[in-house]
């Protein structure tokens, strides 16, 4: 079974190329989703005790949690040793059952995945890219979205420009629906032939 990441920085346009990996029939991990899983459940007694004050009954607050995290990298990084763990046991978790399922491909997508080394556990990886500006314009246009708030989050991303020199694979969002449609499906084709190694190495 071939592992393929999906990555990109806030605004590339991740969720438009996953969706089309759907449409494939091939079956998609979304870490983000998991994430908020985990706020809702197993975490939030973890990040509480971290970060006093930033859950209740059983959920973690996320506009709290962030107001935690502002202005200290370090407590980024207490974060992450309490949810990487976690997510990658979802990851294997659902890895292993897409196997067992007898699928030919999934789709991880990790926001992270450099940032995080797991470009190792993949067969290839697909970078979602677009302008700064376009970025910028489409995340500000998010609900409660704010300029400091987007440099936070960039600060902890890789530069779009690494993202794509370590990719096998770019989709260019800069253009229209249909050409980032497009761009997939072609990606999609050649991801079919390719070798599969890292389920045996990393997953099982």
């Amino acid at each position: 079974m071939l592992i393929v990441g999906l990555t990109g920085s806030i605004g590339m346009g991740k969720s438009t190329v996953a969706a089309r990996f759907l449409e494939y029939g091939i079956a998609v991990f979304d870490a983000d989703a998991e994430v908020h899983k985990l706020y809702a459940g197993p975490a939030a007694a973890l990040v509480e005790q971290a970060f006093p004050g930033t859950a209740a009954s059983g959920v973690v607050d996320r506009e709290k949690l962030a107001a935690a995290l502002a202005g200290d990298a370090s407590r980024f990084k207490r974060l992450e040793d309490i949810v990487h763990p976690l997510v990658w046991q979802a990851e294997r978790a659902f890895v292993q059952a897409a196997a067992a399922s007898g699928d030919a491909m999934v789709l991880l997508e990790i926001p992270l995945l450099f940032e995080g080394g797991s470009e190792t556990k993949m067969d290839a990886v697909v970078t979602v890219s677009a302008s700064g500006v376009i970025q910028r314009r489409r995340v500000l246009e998010r609900p409660g979205m704010t300029e400091a708030r987007l440099g936070t989050l960039l600060k902890r991303q890789l530069p779009d420009a690494e993202k794509r020199r370590r990719a096998q694979f770019i989709v260019d969002t800069n253009g229209s629906m249909a050409e980032t449609l497009a761009q997939t499906d072609a990606i999609i084709a050649k991801l079919k032939h390719l070798p599969a190694k890292a389920f045996e190495r990393f997953w099982i």
